[in-house]
This record gives C-alpha cells, structure tokens and sequence, in this order.
C-alpha cells in the first residue's frame, strides 16, 4: 500500500465498525469472550483501536457476528493488516506519545489549550529543545535528540498543501515563563506571530486578569477528522499515561469549555499586540521580576 497509511487511524476505524457490527448482532462483550475463549478486556481494545487487530481475529469476529458479505470481511481485513504497519515516528523508537502523532498526523481541525508552555507545533527548535532539557531532566542525549526531531517534523502538517487548521488558545504564564533564556523565548514569540499571521492558523491569548476560567485544571486538546466516520477525540496530556476521550458527551463537554476560553481571551489581533510588547519587554536591559508585570493591561 502506499506511505501516507496512517496505522493508528486505521486501528481506530476497524474498531469502530467491529464495535458497529457487533451491536448490530445483538451481542454483548461478554458474550463474544465466552465464544471466541477470549477476555473481555481484549475485546473492548480492539473496539476502542487500543489494541491490535489481526487479520484472523477479524475473520473469527465476522464469522461470529454471521456477516455474509465478502467484500465487507476482505476490506476490514485489509484494514487489520494496515493498522499493524508502521507510522512514520516508529523509526525513531519508541517515542512515548506515537498514539498521538498518529491522530494528530490525520487530523484536520487541531484546537488546544495551553496554560504553561508553547505548543508543541509552534515551538522553535531552540525553544523546544530546552523544554525537553528541562520536562525530561534525566534523559539521555540520544533521547533529547530524538524527542526533538520527531517534534520538528510533526510540525510539517502546517506547511503542507493542505494544511491542518490550528487554534492555539495560551495561557499568558506561557510567554511569561523563561524557558531557555530571553533570547530564545524572543525568538519564539516573534516565530510565533509570524505562524499566528498564517489563514489556517488562529493563536490567542488569555490573560491573567480574566480569572478563574474553564481551563484551569490544565492542557486539553481537541481533535477533529475530515471523515465523518473518524470520531473526535479529546486528548489529555499526563506525566505516565495519557487519556483519549471519545464517547460524544465528553467531547461536547470539552468542545463547550473550549469555546468559553475563546470567548474570553483576546482576540487574534489583540494578541498580536500583546506578544509584541512581550518581545520588547525581553529586550529590555532591566528585565522584569517575578513580581513585576511583564506585559502591559489588558489591550
């Protein structure tokens, strides 16, 4: 098949129609563990694409649900073998978030929340090397180095014919905290309005004195599909084990909290503004304190 098979959308897919077709049947997971000798747990992976599904399990699972159609077996057949291939980010190891870079390399509407650091998508190579340094303190070089490569080329969705359509809403601790130094965070907010500038790209900031707000308990982002089949997903971004949220009501939840943030953070223009002023005030000589304002009021 050809290169641009994303296995990780198409673990998703086959999921979901087996999910599909075993509802259709009338059966419970149970009770298709108990047929095929099988846990439960398997089956319930396999339905939500976090588990590899083998050509032959679909062939017993069809076999199961009685799907007389061949067409149907040989194409989610077709979709077990692609889903077990290799995405683009394996050939650097094991990267610790691939699950992500699969969705987020199918994805045509990307809309996140940032309160403590530049996305990973609009972070400069120097700026993005030292919140490496810094999150993963102990990694080894080789690691680093990998971490940082893998970063830079997801970045390519924004630079392709079809680009994907970013909505980046940051917190202003975000161009506040000093990550690597003053020049490198002038370097990235300047790289940041320039990206902000782009049609398909939309960045916003909300400011401190907005208060309380429905993000304050963290990072979230939300990703959406150009197939209709593709359902939307949340994603949680944690130290150990990151969550994937997909049923409909918790994505219209976040879905809801991610309006509320756009609704009270700055406008794009407005934005702008503010990241310019940031940029001077790292080019002052007397740099501010911790307990002195970095960025003017509100515009």
């Amino acid at each position: 098949m050809g290169v641009d098979i994303n296995p990780t959308v198409s673990r998703r897919r086959l999921g979901s129609e087996l999910r599909r077709l075993r509802q259709a049947s009338g059966m419970t997971t149970q009770q298709v563990a108990q047929r095929l000798l099988i846990s439960q747990p398997k089956i319930s992976l396999m339905e939500n694409g976090r588990r590899l599904v083998k050509p032959r399990d679909v062939r017993d699972l069809c076999g199961l649900y009685g799907i007389q159609d061949r067409q149907l077996v040989d194409d989610l057949m077709q979709l077990a073998r692609e889903s077990g291939r290799q995405g683009w980010w394996n050939a650097y190891g094991d990267v610790p978030y691939g699950a992500y870079i699969g969705l987020e390399a199918e994805a045509a509407t990307i809309r996140t929340y940032e309160p403590m650091l530049i996305p990973g998508l609009l972070q400069t190579p120097a700026y993005a090397r030292a919140v490496i340094a810094g999150t993963i303190p102990h990694a080894p070089a080789g690691q680093a180095a990998m971490c940082l490569t893998v970063r830079m080329r997801r970045q390519d969705r924004l630079n392709a014919l079809d680009p994907l359509r970013l909505w980046t809403v940051l917190d202003e601790s975000a161009l506040r905290r000093v990550v690597g130094s003053r020049d490198v965070m002038r370097e990235q907010l300047e790289h940041l309005t320039h990206l902000g500038a782009q049609p398909h790209i939309t960045v916003q900031v909300l400011p401190h004195e907005v208060g309380a707000h429905p993000g304050a308990s963290g990072q979230f982002t939300l990703l959406e599909f150009a197939d209709a089949t593709d359902a939307s997903v949340v994603y949680l971004e944690r130290f150990t084990s990151d969550l994937y949220l997909e049923k409909r009501s918790d994505v219209r939840l976040y879905g809801d909290m991610y309006a509320h943030l756009q609704a009270r953070a700055l406008s794009p223009d407005s934005t702008t503004r503010f990241i310019t002023a940031s940029i001077e005030a790292y080019g002052d000589t007397q740099f501010p304190t911790s307990h002195d304002p970095l960025l003017p009021p509100h515009p």
